[in-house]
């Protein structure tokens, strides 16, 4: 498999994952991507920069035309703490003080951080909708509820994929049940 052909299956899988995801400018689209995994290497045992630049190039030519903002997950030797731009960030998320590098970090975070205009690294962010290559488990870092996303891409590369979108906590509605003696957090006897 060729760069070129790993940047067009990133491409496609954004493309496909955004139809469904509905997302408006300043969301933000999570990425962990093994470029191990995606040379049909042990994720952590091929660390392929250029694998990474596809995959990032490929996202970030969907993504930015349509103002939503990527964050690259970093592998588990940063804890898989996330690579954002500082515009991007939300209020009480915390930055932390690390250099991706892509042994500690992973190609896909090293390259977002070499190419953002002022990236921070956080612990943790709650994105609204994301795509896992590699199986990196990115689900620490979507919303609270989050969905499965089908495409037609079933991996990049050799790489899994697996995709999400999130949504908002369905409460209430007609089959729920309410205890109507409530108020205030208090029971009335």
């Amino acid at each position: 498999m060729t760069y070129e052909e790993i940047e067009e299956q990133t491409v496609q899988a954004v493309t496909e994952v955004l139809e469904q995801a509905r997302l408006r400018p300043g969301d933000i689209f999570v990425i962990g991507c093994s470029s191990s995994e995606i040379k049909g290497v042990h994720i952590g045992q091929g660390s392929d920069i250029d694998a990474a630049k596809a995959v990032y190039e490929g996202a970030q030519r969907v993504l930015r035309a349509r103002g939503i903002f990527l964050a690259a997950q970093c592998c588990e030797h940063l804890n898989r703490a996330v690579v954002l731009e500082r515009k991007a960030l939300r209020e009480n998320w915390e930055i932390v003080n690390v250099i991706p590098q892509p042994h500690a970090g992973g190609s896909f975070a090293t390259t977002f951080y070499q190419n953002a205009e002022d990236p921070v690294v956080c612990e943790e962010i709650r994105a609204d909708a994301g795509m896992d290559v590699g199986d990196t488990l990115i689900g620490m870092h979507l919303r609270r509820v989050a969905v499965p996303v089908r495409i037609s891409l079933k991996q990049i590369g050799q790489a899994h994929l697996t995709c999400a979108r999130t949504r908002p906590k369905y409460i209430g509605g007609e089959r729920a049940i309410y205890d109507h003696n409530l108020s205030g957090g208090e029971v009335r006897r």
